[in-house]
């Protein structure tokens, strides 16, 4: 099973009857941050634990770095902790949006902490269910583990590296949000609309078919290399609102064979908590 990037269900049932993978269970709802949980609690994969956006993969009480700003390295650890999981246990990730949301969010997190033995569900908790395989309800208790694991934060991009390039023109800013509200038009979350100026715009939904499941290799690689020209894919760098759907443009990258790109954490909603910085709307 190929765990850089993807996997399918039933690639999932394989190495689970084989043993030493972890589910992560990353389910959430901007609008009601309990609902994710709840629902993993009424039903999930089979020995998957539960991860949250807001307390796992982020913290929340950082300011000026966007609404969900990477987790502190402890925090992340016991997380895993928590989850049981050590050194060599592969992890699949899955959530209800097609990886949009914190699924791809966590395997990039993983691949900041060095693990490299992960991968996203293709289709997420919805595939799953409509391929027949088997749930279970309640919440796991696994044996606690020892981990301490650090986020490379060289590889996140930051204000002063993008300004930057920005200026030198060495840059492709991608930016992962629906179309309406890269132009501006609407602004559901964040409080000033529009985007960083000489962004690009590449919804994550792009990246997906329309029964949910990612595009194949082949297409996405011909997409993306139309938005590269001749640029390297190392320069390319992914946003959003918040640093999360960004990851799912990542995640299409790489799964493409375009490996080096990157991510603007603080993202839009981090972008804006300086109202210096320029603003761009429309095309």
């Amino acid at each position: 099973m190929n765990l850089a990037t993807l996997v399918t269900g039933a690639e999932l049932a394989q190495r689970q009857a084989r043993g030493n993978v972890l589910v992560a269970d990353c389910r959430f709802d901007l609008a009601d941050a309990g609902k994710g949980e709840r629902e993993h609690a009424q039903a999930h994969i089979p020995g998957a634990v539960y991860f949250h956006l807001d307390r796992d993969l982020s913290d929340l009480g950082k300011r000026g770095l966007g609404r969900h700003p990477l987790p502190h390295d402890l925090v992340f650890s016991a997380a895993l902790a928590r989850a049981g999981w050590r050194p060599g246990v592969d992890v699949v990730v899955y959530d209800d949006a097609q990886g949009a949301l914190a699924a791809a969010r966590m395997w990039w997190l993983l691949r900041l902490a060095g693990v490299r033995n992960a991968a996203v569900l293709d289709g997420g908790w919805a595939a799953w269910r409509d391929a027949g395989l088997p749930v279970e309800s309640g919440v796991a208790t696994p044996a606690e583990t020892a981990v301490q694991l650090n986020l490379d934060r060289a590889q996140v991009v930051w204000f002063d590296e993008l300004e930057r390039r920005r200026a030198s023109g060495d840059v492709l800013l991608i930016d992962a949000r629906a179309a309406a509200r890269y132009r501006g038009e609407v602004e559901p979350i964040d409080a000033v609309a529009g985007h960083v100026p000489d962004a690009r715009n590449r919804p994550f939904a792009d990246n997906l078919e329309r029964d949910g499941r990612f595009k194949p290799r082949e297409h996405l690689r011909r997409e993306f290399e139309q938005l590269l020209g001749t640029r390297p894919a190392r320069d390319v760098v992914h946003m959003c609102g918040s640093g999360v759907t960004a990851c799912h443009n990542l995640l299409a990258m790489e799964h493409a064979g375009l490996a080096g790109s990157r991510v603007f954490a603080p993202s839009w909603s981090g972008w804006i908590s300086d109202a210096s910085r320029p603003v761009a709307m429309g095309s």
